[in-house]
């Protein structure tokens, strides 16, 4: 049913965006189900075995041990409780550093505001988890931004790079002259305009980078700390991409060979690895929202036809929904049910623009930076006349977008 112009055509374009929203959240919440049910069963068949065996050698050490030093079952899981506790304390049987003195101490607010938290150091007095809440509430948040900010300036090289190797190649074709300068009247030339730069160039790069600095850093802990280069490599994945174990963590002994140098050398490339880590997780989180996009419009492709066959057999004059589709203009920035068809010619190998790059992902933080580097430069975005009359306007970053999400919200109603 065709909708009508004015206030009733925004209505119908809220309705449509917010559909289109609830279909992918929902889809992609199964798809994120199914992904940790399966991972379960995965980790279950592998580790479970080990897990059954670690436990009954250690039940027949326990036996033994109680047997030979004349101890009861009760004394001794006491005494193992009370180490469980010096434990969570920074009390260890081997030698190690100091837990809370300030570099001690600054190494675990670094683990808090990147979001690692190795678990290794952990606060415990009532005044320092009070405080860790606060602390770890604003430093999080900051860091975030930090990485957002990393985000945006490495997409803007590695699309200059991008950019400045095609124009190589296209001199080389003829097609640009050496000097750089377009002709008038050259259809070939406006090409290098309308470049665009792909995702999963984008993608490749931030792989190969992340994998080169895993290996580093790899090469670098073996000899140091003691681990296998696998061992080391799983670390490097774990710590980079914050989730942060603990069974593992770097620079906790009490001394080590060119000491200063090693903690330096620790900290770059914890930064540069959670920074490309960081930026290769928003790049993925595109690809998979555009492979839902892609999903969602095949079967939505599928739902229409069928539609069209039953509305072809009552009403041959009708207008059909596809012809209406065909003719609007796809823009990202003004409707996500278009957004999905511009996703699923990015599929088929189209280039895209850093502007829809950065736009495609609007879950991303990156889009927060960019509205509050708008604002900071005086050109705000424009606000509908709706959005100021329901009293949902203004605001940056998330605020914005929660304050438009509202407004369309409203609109609908």
């Amino acid at each position: 049913m065709a909708c009508g112009g004015g206030g009733g055509g925004c209505c119908c374009s809220s309705a449509g965006r917010l559909n289109a929203d609830n279909a992918r959240f929902l889809l992609l919440a199964v798809l994120i189900v199914l992904y940790m049910l399966c991972g379960a069963a995965v980790f279950s068949a592998i580790e479970l075995p080990t897990e059954r065996q670690a436990k009954e050698r250690w039940e027949e050490r326990l036996e033994n041990f109680t047997q030979r030093h004349n101890l009861s079952r009760a004394e001794l899981r006491h005494f193992l409780r009370e180490y469980e506790e010096a434990t969570v304390a920074g009390i260890r049987v081997d030698d190690i550093r100091p837990r809370w003195d300030f570099t001690g101490a600054f190494y675990f607010v670094g683990t808090v505001v990147s979001t690692i938290g190795f678990g290794m150091t952990t606060p415990a007095t009532v005044g320092g988890k009070i405080f860790l809440i606060f602390y770890g509430l604003i430093g999080c948040a900051g860091t975030i931004l930090f990485f957002n900010l990393f985000l945006e300036r490495l997409i803007t090289v590695i699309a200059y790079v991008m950019k400045s190797c095609h124009e190589r190649q296209l001199r080389r074709k003829g097609v640009l002259p050496h000097d750089g300068r377009r002709g008038s009247g050259t259809s070939e030339a406006d090409s290098l305009a309308g470049w665009k730069p792909s995702v999963y160039y984008v993608m490749l790069i931030l792989c190969v980078a992340s994998l080169i600095i895993s290996c580093c850093a790899s090469a670098m802990y073996t000899p140091i700390e003691g681990w296998s280069y696998f061992d080391s490599l799983y670390f490097c994945f774990v710590a980079f991409s914050t989730i942060g174990f603990g069974d593992l963590v770097s620079s906790q002994n009490t001394q080590y060979e060119s000491q200063g140098l090693y903690r330096f050398g620790n900290f770059v490339f914890i930064l540069m690895g959670v920074c490309c880590i960081y930026s290769l997780f928003n790049v993925i989180s595109i690809v998979i929202k555009q492979s839902i996009n892609w999903i969602l419009k095949k079967l939505d492709c599928r739902c229409c036809h069928r539609c069209q066959r039953k509305l072809f057999r009552s009403r041959r004059n009708v207008v059909m929904p596809g012809n209406m589709r065909s003719r609007r203009n796809i823009s990202i920035e003004t409707d996500i049910v278009n957004e999905s068809d511009t996703d699923g010619r990015r599929l088929s190998g189209e280039m895209i623009s850093m502007k829809d790059f950065l736009a495609s992902n609007k879950v991303s933080l990156a889009i927060m930076q960019k509205q509050l580097s708008e604002t900071a430069n005086g050109y705000p975005r424009q606000m509908s006349t709706n959005s100021k009359q329901n009293g949902f306007s203004g605001g940056v970053g998330a605020l914005a977008i929660m304050n438009n999400r509202l407004a369309e919200t409203s609109v609908d109603r």
